[in-house]
């Protein structure tokens, strides 16, 4: 059995999932680890160059972009992870979601399953990122985002008392970036996921194309019982939205996951005055294409 197994799901970013294999390659440390990546119909020869210069890494060659959700269960399930309860025995310890635009230091790797070793109520974990700038890519520890946390963040409360332990809950901006913390959620660009919490929540829910799927697995995996923690002794660069930063599509996406998460675990409980502002705010921010989500939800 291997210690790690790392996915890494890819749409177009050559270079950086190249950079990416290669720090990933030089980890260190007394662990084992297997690497599959997931190539969601890229057009750049991404599958082509890991197969060439990564020969022990697993490439699926997916036909479609099924999204983030779907590329990443592709990549979980080819390492034996796969429904609640159903976990082949051959599976690594610990499952990791790693973004192809991120560079792992050589003892990222190790430390981080070291660290979770010594927790075992860890279900899930993810190191401090720094940006290319070496400021902290703030989504690397959150909160839930709830319509109080959403309201403070859209309001631009957090923006304006980011001490502040109310208004700055959604990015947790009030807690030093180098204490460690239980909190609501990681970023999925380094999320590393505990075999145990996988059996007990089940794999990503593909609803979700790209955004709020991270933020919906450790809802489920913090509702079946596990903790989430953010490590910063462990630091990781990610240069951040590499295969969305000029995309349309991702924004509205990012609004329709918002929709789809509160739908999924708020709605029910929210008095109808507040859902009709909720739905207000969100058609706010993602325009014309979210009123059709909003009529003909895919949930």
């Amino acid at each position: 059995m291997t210690d790690l197994g790392i996915v890494i799901v890819n749409w177009n970013t050559r270079d950086y999932l190249r950079r990416c294999l290669q720090t990933v390659m030089a980890s260190q440390g007394d662990f084992a680890f297997k690497v599959v990546v997931v190539d969601n119909a890229s057009t750049d020869g991404s599958a082509d160059m890991v197969r060439a210069e990564f020969p022990s890494v697993q490439v699926i060659d997916s036909q479609i972009n099924g999204g983030f959700s779907y590329g990443n269960n592709l990549g979980l399930r080819a390492l034996g992870f796969r429904g609640v309860g159903d976990i082949d025995e051959n599976a690594s310890r610990y499952a990791l979601l790693l973004n192809p635009d991120t560079e792992v230091p050589p003892e990222s790797l190790y430390n981080m399953t070291q660290y979770m070793d010594a927790h075992p109520d860890v279900g899930v974990a993810g190191p401090k990122l720094l940006l290319e700038d070496g400021s902290l890519d703030l989504a690397c520890r959150r909160s839930f985002p709830t319509p109080t946390v959403s309201f403070y963040r859209f309001s631009g409360l957090s923006k304006l008392f980011p001490r502040h332990p109310q208004f700055g809950r959604y990015n947790m901006t009030f807690v030093d970036p180098d204490t460690e913390i239980e909190v609501d959620s990681v970023v999925g660009a380094y999320m590393q996921v505990r075999r145990e919490a996988i059996r007990d929540a089940g794999l990503l829910d593909e609803t979700f194309f790209m955004y709020g799927e991270d933020l919906d697995w450790a809802f489920r995996i913090k509702k079946a019982g596990w903790k989430v923690f953010y490590h910063p002794k462990v630091t990781v660069r990610h240069i951040k939205r590499a295969a969305s930063r000029r995309s349309q599509k991702a924004q509205f996406e990012f609004q329709r996951a918002m929709l789809i998460f509160y739908r999924k675990h708020y709605q029910q409980t929210t008095p109808r005055w507040i859902n009709a502002l909720v739905m207000v705010g969100l058609l706010l921010k993602g325009g014309r294409g979210l009123w059709q989500e909003m009529r003909q939800p895919s949930t």
